[in-house]
């Protein structure tokens, strides 16, 4: 794949940002150079390759999924005009 000044003026125009002649002139040569460099990843082999997330081999740190009331009941109704049992009491709405 090859970009050309007409495509980096159009990613440009859809960025919102001003790009100049030689500006454009300088970017279809560093985007032809990133896009052959994903070219050339493309061409490896990965077959029988697990995905992995680091690196070192580790195992991620879990919480306990333990359903709670937060325990900030308190604080969350403590500046509300009206509350009643950590529930906020509003004026009725609908008749």
């Amino acid at each position: 794949m090859s970009v050309d000044v007409k495509t980096v003026k159009r990613v440009a125009h859809l960025a919102r940002i001003a790009v100049s002649e030689e500006d454009a002139q300088r970017m279809t040569g560093e985007l032809n150079a990133i896009l052959g460099f994903v070219e050339q990843l493309n061409e490896v082999d990965v077959a029988g390759v697990e995905p992995m997330t680091s690196v070192t081999p580790m195992e991620m740190k879990k919480r306990q999924d333990v359903v709670t009331d937060g325990s900030k009941a308190a604080d969350i109704v403590a500046n509300a005009p009206a509350t009643e049992e950590n529930f906020f009491l509003v004026p009725k709405v609908v008749e």
